[in-house]
């Protein structure tokens, strides 16, 4: 008999994208410069759309932004700008891909503040993962980052899509109750 692993309820179990992202890389705790940029570019490119289609151009992404080096981004030109938008792999939103370029850019200068994107985005809780339900869209210190970044001139950083990146990098661990990743379950 096989043992059934719960998971969280959002989970779409016939996309194995979808369970992996959920068993290998949500609500984790992470520290790389590129992984939380890649996140931070996905997290943005949702807005108004669903994650599972942002999972599911997930490698086109990688793939048509240099596996998501924020250095080679932040250099992009009109002629990489035009190829973005022909790519049907990709959300072909023009103020998506301009925000993607000029996120990079921002990325850029805060780690020079910062010495890391690293230092700058868990520098907000002390280096703590918070736990809870995540049965909120948003919070306190989704709008506090929300209004941070904004004021450093990134875009498509509203509360709620900070709130959903926290999740993605592991800030937040906001695994359902009955999902076997939930820390207070085991």
């Amino acid at each position: 008999m096989e043992k059934v692993i719960n998971r969280c309820s959002w989970v779409n179990l016939n996309n194995p994208l979808y369970v992996k992202y959920h068993d290998e890389e949500w609500g984790i705790e992470s520290h790389d410069s590129y992984y939380l940029f890649e996140m931070l570019v996905l997290e943005m490119n949702q807005a108004g759309l669903s994650w599972e289609t942002i999972l599911n151009k997930r490698e086109n992404y990688r793939k048509s932004l240099d596996n998501f080096d924020y250095h080679k981004i932040a250099q992009y030109d009109a002629i990489k700008i035009k190829a973005l938008m022909a790519n049907e792999g990709l959300v072909r939103n023009q103020r998506k891909i301009d925000a993607i370029i000029n996120n990079a850019k921002v990325f850029i200068e805060i780690e020079k503040e910062y010495l890391s994107f690293n230092n700058y985005i868990w520098h907000f809780t002390n280096n703590k993962i918070i736990y809870h339900d995540g049965s909120e869209a948003c919070n306190k210190l989704s709008d506090l980052i929300s209004k941070d970044l904004k004021k450093r001139g990134m875009s498509f950083v509203g509360s709620k899509i900070i709130y959903s990146y926290l999740e993605a990098i592991g800030i937040f661990n906001n695994h359902e109750k009955e999902c076997y990743k939930n820390v207070k379950h085991s």
